[in-house]
């Protein structure tokens, strides 16, 4: 069995002190705990660095931006995989399991691992995003970095890294890694829903959509990320 002392986890953070301390709790229970935990501050105001330290994570800034932000974590990373996932974003109690079987798995090192996306919400519109979600990650090979993201450090680098992209930077990436290459993990994230209960689901959902549009279409993403709100 791959250890876990193998694994780097990645977190960029911003403003992220409620949600954070459930995220590194997760990822430190039960068993084995990854070799590291890297939190990668943008310039929080709300004590998100001392949520991070108190747990034991290793904490560094940057300048804001999640693709600046887990480039850079990338960079000081010791492990030989990365697991890439949002400070909002709780991994489920199989996420362990499932990385392992990727890390030991005889191509795994030429492929990437997404989990299954489930939002913190009962309503039936959170269903609905989700199964949308599960199609464009079926049908086009495009899943946010809300899914997480697990790869090997050599395949990360040969690849390029993370670009430092204000948004959109997920999306580039698993581009580059291909559809084919992909692989969706046998477990669930939970994932916040507070961006689409503040905005309203369906504005949310259509937002989301014509960002990505604007993207594929060559629309610098520094006013993608204005319009992405």
């Amino acid at each position: 069995m791959a250890r876990m002392e193998r694994l780097s986890v990645i977190i960029p953070a911003l403003d992220a002190a409620a949600g954070l301390g459930d995220v590194i709790d997760r990822l430190n229970r039960g068993g084995a705990a990854p070799g590291e935990i890297i939190v990668v501050d943008g310039g929080s105001a709300d004590g998100t660095t001392d949520v991070a330290c108190t747990r034991g994570a290793t904490v560094m800034s940057t300048r804001r931006g999640r693709g600046i932000q887990m480039a850079a974590g990338a960079a000081a990373a010791k492990g030989d995989w990365l697991l890439f996932l949002h400070a909002d974003t709780i991994p489920g109690p199989a996420w362990r399991k499932v990385v392992t079987d990727l890390m030991t798995s005889p191509d795994g090192g030429r492929r990437a691992g997404v989990f299954r996306l489930r939002l913190d919400d009962s309503a039936p519109w959170a269903r609905w995003v989700e199964w949308c979600a599960r199609l464009r990650g079926r049908l086009l090979g495009l899943p946010y970095g809300d899914q997480g993201l697990l790869i090997s450090a050599d395949f990360y680098k040969s690849l390029g890294g993370f670009r430092p992209l204000v948004i959109m930077e997920d999306v580039d990436m698993v581009r580059r890694i291909g559809r084919r290459r992909l692989v969706t993990l046998d477990c669930e994230v939970h994932t916040s829903a507070v961006r689409y209960r503040r905005a309203g689901y369906g504005i949310r959902v259509v937002r989301n959509a014509f960002c990505l549009a604007c993207y594929f279409c060559g629309v610098p993403p520094s006013l993608i990320a204005r319009m992405y709100g």
